[in-house]
């Protein structure tokens, strides 16, 4: 009975989550009192540009310190279940396929307990900090406070720096918290004002007067975009992102009449997007605006019934109005797609930065939220921006590289010697003058390509991130060797055929990954409203078996490279997937049409137990039976392993879990005559093709029993009368 019992459960179980336990609150994880005078130090996070050589000195002990984000971080436990779940979520023979959490389902299962938050917040306010709020499925707490507050707290100083001619802040030394809450504290995401990098590469004015041609070069409305990329037959059919939000992080304001004359100059219908403050109102930031308004813009250019939500967040002393808004954007499940156009590289972000993201985005996905982020604008050389006149290293944006983003490169239209056969001499409806697809190479006009500076496709291979099952597939992804690879999708880029947006009553043009990030979002609000409106997660699973299809949507790119001066990039060659424009570009329609009918073929795995509490005696040993599942295109043998087992207590595993299919196994719980008395959560993991699948058993260790003597009453038996 229980055999039949189990095999339903390894059908059910594919989120390899102890759902019981984790529908309720997590137990308190901070039991110890905090010690000030016993720290740990988490590596990491000082910015590289906090170097003695551009020190000025220490602040001012009152120099205010507002919005700082304290990253919390949930237990092995927790992290091994949400891992499981997101994988489940994007598998259509799971049952959880596409079943999504809501932001405070999220804090619930996966968030920090309310006791431990209510311990940190006393400990920040014991300091003198004020504490804002939690954001992000409570796994961030927002602070304020000044710098000699940092000093005390956190053990290190805040000093001045001037790079380049600039003037800086950032704290000198890796901030230090006390031992007793290094469980749940993952550290300080950031205390410096070395700010994100907008990934846009240049802003010319157009002038009053439209013009087809202009710099030699061409420039896109709208309407070219549709014609190039063919999304017209989606218009044609009413699909155009009616119920879909795409929700922009900025850290400026924009002017809405810009957005206003833009949609009327484009033949577009009004449509007036929202603006969300996240916090005090930035106002019109230089350069930011720039970035806002392209970004609201052209994601409402492309899909021209979409809700665009600008969250606008003030950028301060320690905090990036990026990350703010980030954080407010998942935290509120604003929208089904999102959009970033700025970034670091990954060797610029420190650990609690890039685990910050990482987590964000992971939430995002378990929300059912697609995250764009432009893969940025100096080619392989990340770390430095376009301008440069020459790169430093290879290197990748740290805010994309994350496998739970879809990074974004850029393209670059190659007419060739006859752009008459791809452009009309005028402009036609919407200023439109494109007449179809144009032949696309990498994005590079750097010094290396014929230009100046870096500008150039980011592109290349992660040092933080595995690569993900989902990328391993596609022909061209070994280059990464194992690790993860960017960027995921491309869409043009280049100013050689630049965006026009409208901005502070004129027009202009601009490039870069910044335009190609919001427009493929724009794109990925139809995917979603062709789907219902509910979103669709993590778009990369699904991107990257469509690149395995007979009928692939994507422009795979034929040629060109993403080096610049001082960095060798890397060659597209006409095979699926490159580090320089990752699968190529896409066909708006055909990406809807096919959308769903292939998915990357992914390995599952899932654990089931007998039962999820198990008693043990000292001396003495109990047996549970376990079943692993696995699915789609696992391969190998699958391990199992216990840990957090209580002291004095020893797990074997006996049987074949399973190799391909499903598989029992025993696990045995001895324990010795000291064993620790008491309970403990007991992580059962089974893994295998580079997943986990996790079930938590409460292991209940009970004292030896006392034995009495027996006694032994001696046996009377009734006596037989006689015979006769």
């Amino acid at each position: 009975m229980f055999r039949t019992h189990l095999l339903l459960a390894g059908a059910l179980a594919l989120t390899a989550v102890n759902s019981c336990a984790l529908a309720q609150a997590p137990a308190a994880r901070l039991r110890k009192p905090i010690d000030e005078a016993q720290v740990v130090t988490p590596a990491g996070n000082v910015h590289p540009q906090a170097r003695a050589e551009f020190d000025l000195g220490a602040v001012g002990g009152e120099t205010r310190l507002d919005r700082i984000l304290l990253f919390l971080k949930p237990s092995a436990a927790q992290q091994a279940a949400l891992d499981a779940l997101v994988e489940a979520q994007h598998n259509p023979k799971s049952p959880l396929f596409h079943y999504w959490l809501t932001p405070d389902e999220y804090a619930v299962r996966f968030g920090i307990p309310a006791q431990d938050v209510a311990k940190i917040a006393g400990w920040l306010e014991g300091h003198g900090f004020s504490v804002e709020h939690n954001l992000a499925g409570s796994r961030v707490m927002v602070f304020s406070g000044t710098a000699d507050q940092v000093a005390e707290t956190f053990h290190t100083g805040m000093h001045r720096y001037r790079l380049n001619g600039a003037l800086h802040l950032a704290n000198t030394q890796d901030p230090q918290i006390p031992a007793a809450l290094a469980g749940v504290v993952g550290g300080i995401v950031s205390l410096h004002d070395f700010r994100r990098v907008a990934a846009i590469s240049s802003h010319k004015p157009l002038g009053a007067r439209a013009q087809w041609n202009l710099y030699g070069s061409h420039y896109m409305y709208p309407a070219d975009y549709a014609a190039i990329y063919n999304l017209n037959p989606l218009y044609d059919a009413g699909t155009a992102g009616a119920g879909v939000s795409i929700a922009i992080a900025g850290r400026s304001n924009i002017d809405l009449s810009d957005v206003a004359a833009f949609r009327t100059a484009s033949g577009l219908s009004a449509k007036e997007p929202q603006v969300i403050l996240a916090g005090a109102d930035p106002g019109l930031v230089a350069g930011d605006q720039d970035e806002a308004t392209l970004d609201v813009e052209w994601s409402g250019a492309v899909a021209t019934e979409a809700t665009v939500k600008l969250v606008a967040a003030k950028s301060t002393a320690t905090s990036d109005g990026v990350d703010l808004a980030a954080a407010y954007i998942v935290s509120h499940a604003l929208a089904q797609v999102v959009s970033v156009s700025y970034g670091n590289c990954e060797a610029a972000m420190g650990a609690t930065e890039l685990a910050f993201y990482n987590s964000l985005w992971e939430q995002a996905t378990s929300q059912g939220m697609s995250v764009f982020v432009a893969s940025g604008d100096s080619g392989a050389a990340g770390c430095d921006v376009g301008s440069s006149a020459k790169g430093t290293e290879a290197a990748v944006n740290g805010l994309c590289s994350s496998p739970y983003s879809t990074c974004v490169g850029g393209t670059e239209f190659d007419e060739g010697s006859n752009d008459g056969q791809y452009w009309k001499p005028t402009n036609g409806p919407g200023q439109g003058s494109a007449t179809g697809y144009i032949p696309e190479t990498v994005w590079n006009e750097s010094a290396a390509n014929g230009g100046y500076g870096l500008w150039a496709s980011g592109g290349g291979v992660s040092s933080v991130y595995a690569q993900p099952v989902w990328q391993q597939a596609v022909s061209g992804a070994a280059a990464a060797n194992g690790m993860r690879a960017v960027p995921d999708v491309s869409m043009s880029a280049a100013g050689h055929d630049g965006y026009i947006i409208y901005e502070n009553g004129s027009n202009w043009i601009v490039s870069g990954t910044s335009a190609a990030a919001p427009s493929l979002a724009g794109v990925m609000a139809m995917v979603v409203e062709s789907k219902g409106g509910v979103g669709q997660g993590n778009p990369n699973v699904s991107f990257y078996g469509l690149a395995s299809a007979g009928n692939s949507p994507f422009h795979t790119t034929q040629a060109g490279n993403n080096g610049v001066p001082g960095v060798a990039g890397f060659t597209a060659s006409g095979v699926s997937y490159n580090l320089a424009t990752g699968l190529g570009s896409v066909d708006g329609a055909l990406l809807v049409k096919e959308w769903g009918a292939a998915v990357a073929p992914v390995p599952t795995l899932s654990l089931a137990v007998e039962s999820n509490s198990a008693a043990v005696y000292q001396r003495g040993s109990t047996t549970i039976s376990l079943n692993a599942s696995t699915g789609g295109s696992f391969s190998g043998a699958v391990t199992l392993s216990a840990a957090g087992l209580p002291s004095g207590v020893l797990a074997t595993f006996s049987g074949s879990p399973v190799n391909s299919g499903t598989g029992w196994a025993m696990l045995t719980l001895t324990a010795a005559p000291n064993a620790e008395v008491g309970g403990a959560p007991v992580i059962i993991s089974a893994k295998g093709d580079g997943l986990t699948a996790t079930q938590i058993i409460q292991v209940q260790v009970r004292p030896f029993p006392f034995r009495t003597r027996r006694r032994v009453l001696p046996i009377h038996f009734p006596v037989k009368p006689p015979l006769g």
